[in-house]
């Protein structure tokens, strides 16, 4: 979105910068404040919501921030950003409600929590962009619809690899290409990992070791590969996806696969381990136009039928101050669920599980996600992913046993359950 940048340049030359919330000060949330109030002139984070509110003082205060005033109420939020102070809560419904706030982005990584906040803002007429593939992997069209009925931009952003492939994709297909496969580049996958193997890398990062894990033990991927999946109703080959060890570079992909099985099914999302340039993002795709493929052929892209296009790499939250100006300004989703459910991610035991277990969080020692088609997790009843924290397990089940609902007990009262049960409703039309 190269206008971009002279969209927001315009906003700041008229003395009216896109004034952004924050929800969630972790560690991609602390580099988008960095971002916004470094380096995006035409844009100002104007309160940061944090369960904990040190955390959400520090992030300004890293970015070069001072003069940090906390608030509890929507009118004490408003009332900091009129006197242009950066303000703090630890109450996301006080910034989210604040009326001089445009737009939120979401980057708890929690689906129940997050929930809340993004219908909250969908209610209050506020953009939502969503630094949370979990809970757009989980209830994201049922979010998406509630957007649109209240004339609000709902989208995943720029930057994290989702956003990144559908870029790509919309590239790949304005230029009369048809997309088949869109990939993730992944450095490791050991389903296995938890946060205690993980702890050395986390904390020499700075990153809480069960995010650390969700990107470890192919949960992250999974769902980051659903969320492209429903946007560009693609599907997987198999659950769990392809996930080939691959050393060579992306371009050796287009050999791999079988074209006509691609295309039956519609296109699919995958990832590889280990390939070059990695860690970004690729498309393969086909022409169909014996003319265009002699030029494909002269600019380097090979003799086809599969083309390889990959970005290498993806910037996280330098990019998602792009996506907010998007929504504002021109009304555009870098990456938005499709009206049909194609791919979810479904909950799987990482060891043995003992009757009575309560189930931990995403990226923890109980669970990991894998990828499958909608059609099979609701004929078989999966849970998914974004449900399974707190659910208490019935029985024992084994190492590796993809969880069903009838596996568990179901917390009572969630706001995800209820977006579920909506989602089920659209789809069921």
């Amino acid at each position: 979105m190269i206008i971009v940048d002279k969209a927001l340049q315009q906003r700041q030359a008229e003395g009216r910068p896109i004034r952004v919330a924050l929800v969630g000060a972790g560690f991609m949330g602390r580099g988008f404040v960095n971002q916004v109030v470094n380096s995006v002139p035409g844009m100002e984070l104007v309160a940061i919501a944090n369960r904990t509110v040190s955390k959400a003082v520090d992030a300004y205060e890293q970015a070069g921030l001072t003069g940090v005033v906390e608030a509890d109420s929507a009118a004490a939020v408003d009332k900091a950003i009129a006197q242009g102070k950066p303000v703090v809560s630890a109450s996301y419904e006080a910034v989210v409600d604040a009326g001089q706030v445009e737009a939120v982005v979401e980057a708890t990584g929690n689906t129940e929590y997050g929930a809340h906040v993004v219908v909250r803002a969908i209610e209050q007429g506020k953009h939502i962009v969503l630094l949370n593939a979990e809970v757009d992997g989980t209830a994201g069209l049922a979010l998406r619809t509630r957007a649109e009925k209240a004339g609000v931009i709902y989208t995943g952003c720029d930057g994290d690899q989702p956003g990144v492939q559908m870029n790509l994709i919309r590239f790949v297909r304005s230029i009369g290409v048809t997309p088949l496969v869109s990939g993730n580049i992944k450095g490791l996958q050991d389903e296995y990992r938890n946060p205690t193997t993980q702890e050395g890398f986390a904390k020499q990062w700075g990153q809480d070791p069960y995010m650390v894990t969700s990107f470890a033990d192919g949960t992250k991927v999974s769902f980051e590969q659903a969320l492209v999946a429903n946007a560009a109703g693609f599907s997987v080959e198999k659950r769990g996806m392809r996930g080939a060890d691959h050393r060579g570079h992306v371009d050796e992909l287009t050999t791999m696969y079988d074209v006509d099985q691609l295309k039956e099914l519609g296109g699919v999302v995958d990832y590889v381990v280990g390939s070059k340039p990695g860690p970004g993002v690729y498309v393969l795709g086909t022409h169909d136009d014996p003319k265009q493929q002699h030029y494909l052929n002269l600019y380097k892209l090979g003799t086809g039928p599969l083309y390889s296009f990959y970005t290498p790499y993806h910037l996280c939250h330098f990019e998602v101050p792009l996506t907010v100006a998007r929504a504002v300004i021109f009304g555009d989703a870098a990456i938005v669920p499709g009206d049909e459910v194609k791919v979810e991610v479904v909950t799987t035991a990482k060891t043995d599980l003992a009757a009575g277990k309560e189930i931990d969080r995403l990226g923890g020692y109980d669970s990991y996600g894998v990828a499958e088609t909608y059609a099979a997790t609701k004929a078989q009843n999966l849970l998914p992913m974004g449900v399974a924290e707190g659910c208490v397990l019935k029985h024992a089940v084994q190492k590796d046993q993809v969880l069903t609902y009838d596996d568990v007990i179901l917390p009572e009262g969630r706001l995800i359950d209820a977006l579920r049960a909506e989602q089920a409703a659209l789809l069921a039309r």
